[in-house]
């Protein structure tokens, strides 16, 4: 450790020397200014910048327009340190802790690997500023995408393409909850939900028919927005991904009604599958109300609704469920909407023809997503976000998962 402080503290020194300009030439005194006037050099002004080696000082040219009163350091702008004490490599730093733990943890984390001194609050705005620009950037392209045809992606066919959808709710403070309902009814929400897609290809399947996900082949999107928004954003990640090539097109999902109502929408002609475990629980669920108290009528009950799901009969599922009788007016709308809920998603329950195709038919791959992407960063013990910072982790994180870390840093460069 000793050696690493010395080594730093020499390229430390060394890149001080580097970094003081000199006075611009007399063919260098001008520069355009955005008012339309030209602003004139004054003086060499320093700077402290924190950089991977540790802190060191700047000098460079000091512009002033007389006009507008607007200053410019141009050095700034070509070394990427505009508005920040931070150079890129720790910037890069600060984003890869903030987006993997607590603010705190980060802090501490770059005191002990990197020998780098920064604040907790350094830490959180520095992730949440790249955040934010990764998810500006994205918006753009997703604009772009709503507007113009997307080219053909080039490239060899991809047997079968996944789209998979879900949502988990992760804490906010009070103001982000105004205007929204709780679960209970009447009882305001403490939370907000994050919509999470993930996009994975399969070539192969197990010896006993079972999909196999290609390893290292699934990214990611998330962000707290409506259905409609997030629909675009999924939407961009699958043609990014090659859903034109796809030979064979899937999305999948639980029962709620944004998730085909966006799969309708942007991947029409894609083959529908609803999660198999979760239509399994609406049928405990059911199963429980029915018999409270009796386990082994609920099992013997669960046992003959269970072989008509999995076997893909749904519509005498369906009419399975109409023919309980009751007269507890709750429980009696509790079976109806059960029987609507799969009356609805009959043609995305027929599970024994899915199989056959060798595709998958439970959306584990998006529910453990959930947890990992999500779950781990923004559901811990004590946190409450804001909308916006939760969006701009998500963004970060999801970059950082997709693999296209560099990719942004190496288009922030040639920017």
């Amino acid at each position: 450790m000793a050696v690493r402080s010395a080594m730093h503290e020499a390229g430390a020194a060394v890149l001080t020397q580097l970094l003081q300009f000199e006075v611009p030439a007399a063919s260098r005194r001008t520069l355009p200014c955005p008012c339309g006037q030209q602003a004139h050099y004054r003086e060499l002004r320093s700077k402290p910048v924190l950089t991977a080696v540790g802190q060191v000082t700047l000098s460079r040219p000091y512009y002033l327009c007389s006009q507008c009163g607007r200053g410019q350091f141009p050095a700034d702008a070509e070394l990427d340190i505009s508005d920040t004490e931070f150079s890129p490599g720790v910037r890069r730093m600060l984003a890869a802790v903030g987006q993997e733990a607590l603010f705190d943890h980060g802090r501490r984390q770059l005191k002990l690997l990197a020998g780098l001194e920064v604040t907790t609050k350094a830490v959180e705005r520095t992730a949440e500023a790249m955040g934010e620009d990764i998810a500006a950037r994205g918006q753009a392209e997703i604009q772009r995408a709503m507007q113009l045809d997307l080219p053909m992606m080039v490239g060899e066919a991809v047997p079968v393409l996944y789209v998979q959808m879900d949502g988990t709710g992760i804490p906010v403070v009070k103001k982000e909850t105004e205007g929204h309902q709780g679960k209970t009814e009447g009882q305001p929400a403490h939370t907000r939900e994050v919509k999470l897609g993930c996009v994975f290809t399969q070539t192969t399947w197990d010896e006993e028919g079972y999909a196999i996900r290609d390893p290292g082949s699934t990214t990611y999107v998330g962000a707290i927005e409506t259905s409609e928004e997030f629909g675009k954003r999924l939407y961009l990640e699958a043609w990014k991904r090659g859903w034109s090539r796809a030979e064979k097109k899937v999305v999948m999902g639980h029962g709620s009604e944004w998730i085909w109502n966006q799969a309708c929408e942007h991947f029409p002609g894609a083959t529908q599958i609803a999660d198999l475990y979760h239509a399994r629980e609406h049928l405990w669920e059911l199963a429980r109300k029915l018999q409270p108290n009796d386990e082994a009528c609920r099992n013997r009950w669960m046992m003959v609704q269970q072989d008509l799901l999995d076997g893909g009969k749904i519509e005498s599922l369906v009419s399975s469920l109409r023919s309980i009788e009751t007269s507890n007016a709750e429980l009696a709308g509790k079976i109806r909407t059960e029987a609507e809920y799969f009356e609805k998603n009959a043609e995305r329950m027929r599970f024994p023809e899915f199989r056959r195709q060798h595709l998958f038919v439970g959306t584990g791959v998006i529910e453990a997503d959930c947890k990992t992407v999500i779950g781990r960063r923004c559901k811990q013990s004590g946190m409450f976000w804001t909308v916006r910072g939760a969006n701009a982790i998500l963004a970060l994180r999801c970059c950082q998962f997709n693999g296209r870390f560099e990719d942004y840093w190496e288009g922030r460069r040639l920017a």
